[in-house]
């Protein structure tokens, strides 16, 4: 295709960066379309961003025959759903992380996608930034893996913020820690898997606990896996109401280590590694965003240049992590 049409349904902050900021700096892609459940509000959206279309419905955009594509940045629970519904509608979706409330869901996502054979991405940005190519291209000079620690810190100072509630698909681990749980995998040898998990409970009533057993949001969470060959893993994603945003992770190898601080922005981040005592790289992010390389990749698997790493696939297993970390802790998966 030419030109890539792309519809957006709901009005999220993180559309203007994620999104619109992007597709100014690719060309061949628009923001053709944006929806709301109240028609006023996207109309207000559209103005203020300059998209053509406005409707006061999802089901009305996914009916538009001109657009090609939809993102959805949607709150957590409305994920699954909604991306069912946009690949009925015949539409390649670029879904928020995480990918699903579950991974029964993303399998059943993933399964209509390839049936349809429509691209269905999950957001899972900072993939596509070239120091984040560098980073692992590092770790594997260092010899073989022995251990990986991540951490994500998300200053939410709004207590009712949607991202506490549990049927809306809240949770620590559903934000920060599907990053973390995605970045162990793309640097460990193999696949993990859960071995411990504790959390911090959130409860919006304080002393008392949610109306169901172990269906509370997690205001914190570390997890501890295991990857073949002796590697092991962790990692803390935690809510906090004031201080900084936190994005880390460390790779200690046979030979050295390879550090990058503020992997989910990487074309903010810094990346340092050591073997064998002497400091090999100290490099920093620059370039396009991450979320400019990440539309560029969707628009280029839209017009058939091949697969891409966040594929509904790859995400069923981030989904499956994320369910056994909360079993390990005693809480339920979000859905359940």
């Amino acid at each position: 295709m030419d030109q890539l049409r792309i519809g957006v349904l709901g009005t999220a902050r993180i559309t203007a960066t994620a999104l619109l900021g992007a597709a100014a700096s690719v060309p061949g892609v628009t923001v053709a379309a944006v929806a709301a459940r109240d028609r006023s509000r996207a109309e207000a959206y559209a103005e203020q961003h300059g998209i053509a279309v406005a409707y006061g419905s999802y089901d009305a955009l996914l009916a538009d025959p001109d657009l090609d594509a939809v993102y959805i940045p949607l709150p957590n629970s409305q994920h699954g759903p909604w991306t069912l519904r946009a690949i009925a509608a015949g539409k390649h979706v670029l879904c928020e992380k995480p990918f699903a409330s579950n991974a029964e869901e993303a399998e059943q996502v993933a399964e209509a996608g390839r049936a349809a054979g429509l691209v269905v991405m999950e957001a899972m940005h900072y993939r596509y930034h070239p120091l984040i190519g560098r980073l692992r291209e590092l770790a594997g000079l260092l010899g073989p893996v022995r251990h990986i620690q991540c951490w994500t810190s998300f200053v939410i100072a709004d207590e009712d913020d949607i991202r506490y509630d549990y049927d809306l698909g809240g949770g620590a681990l559903m934000d920060g820690g599907c990053y973390a749980i995605d970045c162990l995998r793309l640097l460990g040898p193999g696949e993990p898997e859960v071995t411990a998990a504790l959390a911090d409970p959130y409860q919006r009533v304080p002393g008392r606990g949610p109306d169901r057993a172990g269906a509370a949001a997690d205001r914190a969470m570390a997890v501890r896996l295991a990857f073949p060959d002796d590697a092991t893993a962790w990692f803390e994603s935690a809510f906090t109401l004031d201080g900084e945003f936190r994005a880390d992770v460390h790779v200690s190898g046979q030979h050295g280590h390879v550090w990058l601080q503020d992997f989910i922005r990487p074309h903010w981040g810094h990346l340092v590694a050591v073997r064998d005592g002497s400091v090999i790289a100290d490099e920093r992010g620059g370039a396009d965003t991450s979320y400019t390389e990440q539309l560029r990749a969707f628009a280029a698997a839209t017009a058939g240049a091949g697969d891409v790493p966040t594929s509904a696939a790859h995400a069923v297993v981030t989904m499956r992590l994320i369910d056994d970390a909360y079993r390990a802790a005693g809480l339920l998966p979000r859905g359940e």
